[in-house]
């Protein structure tokens, strides 16, 4: 989609990738991003690994607009990210003063001494600008076009508010769905074809949703484009061309229909 800003997001984390930590970060920079016009385009889950960091943070932020990191800023030995980027960007890091003073601020109000190991979430790479951090105090940074944040999704949700103003905007996705009841996949990939091809400007795609309890299944056909009124050409279009799709699925399925919903 033309002329938006583009982004990539880096999950780091063996946590993530051993399948003992699920990530929902994704799921809400995404919808973080698309509120902004701002495109998505990429997403890579990797290891707490210096060389694999430091490589995929520098293949990204010179194919992308923003770059976003979520994990490896806490206070143990494997929260190497602070330091990865930083030589990403061939800079050296130290204490930041306003770091430490935060949490410094929030060791005092609760009533514990932040000890070595708290301090080296203070660590920031020369150069960088704090994303504030409200829930915790440990903040995360902005060096050139990548935002590193936290890894634990509350934290990383409430760092975003710091962020949004620091970013360009675009022009935002509208989305339409066509939920097809009791009619599978590939008897709609045919109307779905024939229109995606004459709306190359728009992106149609096709999902299935599986059985239920009740034995319901179906198909979700999802339209979105930035033009509101070729979007609504291309449902009208796919609706008129679903009736004759439907009638055939009754005769397998007496139960099969289509209706827009919202989501």
């Amino acid at each position: 989609m033309p002329n938006n800003p583009t982004a990539a997001i880096i999950v780091i984390g063996d946590e993530i990738l051993s399948g003992r930590t699920i990530d929902s970060n994704v799921n809400t920079i995404a919808k973080f991003l698309g509120a902004l016009g701002i495109d998505l385009l990429e997403v890579r889950m990797i290891r707490d690994d210096e060389a694999q960091v430091v490589s995929t943070v520098n293949a990204l932020r010179n194919t992308h607009e923003y770059v976003f990191t979520t994990g490896g800023i806490g206070p143990t030995h494997d929260d190497i990210t602070a330091d990865c980027i930083a030589k990403a960007f061939g800079v050296d890091i130290s204490e930041h003063p306003a770091a430490l003073k935060a949490l410094t601020d929030r060791a005092l109000k609760m009533g514990w001494a932040l000890n070595d190991n708290s301090r080296r979430m203070a660590r920031i790479p020369h150069g960088a600008e704090l994303i504030s951090n409200p829930v915790s105090a440990a903040p995360g940074f902005q060096i050139g076009n990548v935002f590193v944040m936290a890894g634990v999704p509350k934290i990383m949700e409430a760092m975003l508010e710091d962020v949004v103003h620091r970013l360009r905007t675009g022009n935002t996705v509208l989305s339409r769905t066509i939920k097809l009841s009791y009619v599978g996949e590939s008897s709609a990939a045919d109307a779905l074809r024939e229109i995606n091809g004459r709306y190359t400007d728009l992106s149609l795609g096709s999902y299935p949703y599986g059985l239920s309890l009740d034995g319901a299944f179906g198909t979700q056909l999802v339209v979105r484009g930035q033009d509101a009124e070729r979007v609504d050409a291309a449902v009208n279009e796919l609706k008129a061309a679903l009736v004759s799709v439907v009638e055939q699925g009754k005769a397998r399925n007496p139960l099969a229909s289509f209706e827009e919903i919202t989501a």
